[in-house]
């Protein structure tokens, strides 16, 4: 980068020195002298044309002002190294790259003459845009990415939060499939988009994940979105959640947005077409990514016994391991806390009976539990203690608030909705306490995903930093933009980076030792 720097220290000052003598010659009206020996070669008619001023001003004094703010910019870098520096070069030297190109078009076809000073003035624009461009490709994207989150955020935001959320998520995901589909939208998206990186990869449980950032089940639970997910930067995602019968999707409303809250009202029960319908849709899908097919009890009044639940969620296990779908792991979600019945498996012997019936599956995949968060510490010890004893490989927190008085939650907002729970911040300190408390007891035992609230690279760290191996989200996505996947995992890197870390296995657990 200070190279970089140099090099454009060195041109600036060269292109400062062209327009300071170019702006010299205007106003001292003295026509520059230029060899005619090269094509299309007058100075003169170049320099007196209606094109060399705007509103009375020398372009050339333009100039002046353009190279002392790219030196200021670049002396301010190398003293401080701040972002916010880089994105100014980086603006000034794109901005300066294209007014060269039109001046340069001017010349050649309009004025049909060529000022060699000018034409110097336009090879230092471009060689200055070249070099920023490749020493700062990683602050590029992420200017980029910037971009893209304040268009989402103060336009398209605005604009998809006056329509019905059911509406906008059915049409997102219709969307996705169909991007997902096209190659070139695929490629044009993972150059923005997919930030890879060593540090960030983990391989757990046999299984390979590029970055620890993942789509929470509850999203794409009727699995369309598989082949654009990992162009749009996820390191993996959970399908579902899925049961063993169809279910159409709780009485409207489904979906609410607390933008205040910075949470989702979320009232679905376990909506998807069923095992087999998955099944058969899934497999002959190639994942570039590690896919999760999360299992839950189908949301129906005819399973009135605990018996009658397990059994179907057997069923909807065995559908899975027994077809050719290519997914890495499982996740079991005992927490969704909108479904009929009063069917429940927080207690310690319920989940046993039904953790003892899935270890007589030998299940080939690793299982991760998705867990409640409204449940005392105590009582999800109790949990913990009996999951240990059996074959689930981790754990998740966690589900939705249920805490209608929540401290994060407007209460202005939730009046709105009389059914349902709440994802995004609400969740979020409940389920760091949680993942600190799992992480204290049983670190040697369960890979620990983190879950609930994150909207950013340092709300993803705080996870990971209390014990969490990875981490998954919906509900930031949906309030911040589809670039939040990749702004995170390049925050990610630069935290690990400023606590010392060279990979992410040396931050698991950091902050959270006893």
């Amino acid at each position: 980068m200070k190279k970089g720097l140099l090099a454009v220290l060195a041109l600036a000052s060269v292109g400062l020195i062209d327009s300071i003598y170019l702006t010299y010659e205007h106003y001292s009206r003295i026509i520059l002298p230029c060899s005619t020996s090269i094509f299309f070669s007058d100075c003169g008619k170049v320099l007196q044309s209606s094109y060399s001023t705007v509103f009375g001003i020398p372009l050339a004094l333009f100039g002046i002002f353009y190279y002392c703010f790219l030196l200021i910019s670049s002396l301010f870098i190398l003293a401080t190294n701040n972002r916010k520096g880089i994105y100014t070069l980086i603006i000034l030297t794109t901005i300066g790259f294209v007014t060269s190109l039109y001046l340069v078009f001017l010349q050649i076809f309009i004025i049909k003459a060529i000022c060699l000073y000018c034409m110097v003035s336009a090879l230092i624009s471009t060689s200055l845009f070249i070099i920023v461009q490749i020493v700062f490709s990683r602050e590029r994207k992420m200017l980029a990415l910037l971009k893209m989150a304040l268009i989402y955020r103060y336009v398209i935001k605005k604009i998809l939060f006056k329509i019905d959320p059911e509406t906008v998520h059915n049409h997102t995901v219709a969307l996705g499939e169909m991007m997902g589909k096209n190659n070139v939208v695929k490629n044009l998206l993972s150059k923005v988009c997919t930030e890879k990186n060593e540090s960030l990869e983990q391989t757990i449980k046999g299984i390979i994940f590029t970055n620890p950032v993942g789509l929470a089940a509850g999203f794409d639970y009727e699995g369309r979105l598989t082949q654009i997910l990992p162009s749009v930067g996820f390191g993996f995602q959970s399908i579902g959640t899925i049961t063993n019968m169809p279910y159409k999707g709780n009485p409207s409303p489904m979906l609410g947005r607390l933008p205040k809250s910075q949470s989702l009202m979320v009232n679905k029960g376990f909506k998807n077409l069923g095992a087999a319908t998955m099944v058969s849709s899934l497999s002959n899908l190639d994942f570039k990514i590690p896919v999760g097919i999360s299992i839950g009890r189908t949301n129906t009044v005819a399973l009135k016994t605990q018996k009658q639940s397990i059994e179907d969620i057997i069923q909807a296990f065995t559908a899975f391991e027994k077809s050719k779908v290519a997914h890495s792991y499982y996740e079991l979600n005992i927490s969704c806390p909108n479904l009929y019945g009063d069917i429940t498996f927080y207690p310690p012997k319920n989940v046993s009976e039904l953790l003892t019936e899935i270890d007589k599956l030998h299940l080939k995949k690793p299982v991760f539990i998705k867990m409640p968060i409204e449940k005392s510490d105590r009582e999800t010890l109790g949990m913990l203690k009996v999951i240990a004893d059996h074959s689930p490989a981790g754990v998740i927190f966690g589900n939705l608030q249920k805490d209608r008085k929540n401290p994060f939650l407007d209460q202005k907002e939730v009046r709105q909705f009389r059914v349902g729970y709440f994802s995004g911040k609400p969740t979020f300190t409940r389920s760091n306490e949680l993942i600190k408390l799992a992480y204290r007891h049983y670190k040697k035992r369960f890979t620990i995903i983190g879950c609930g609230g994150i909207f950013s690279g340092k709300d993803a760290y705080t996870k990971i930093t209390l014990g969490a191996s990875l981490v998954q989200l919906i509900t930031g996505m949906i309030f911040q933009g589809p670039q939040l996947i990749a702004q995170i995992n390049i925050g990610l890197i630069d935290l690990l980076k400023k606590d010392g870390f060279t990979h992410i296995s040396q931050a698991i657990g950091i902050r959270n030792k006893s």
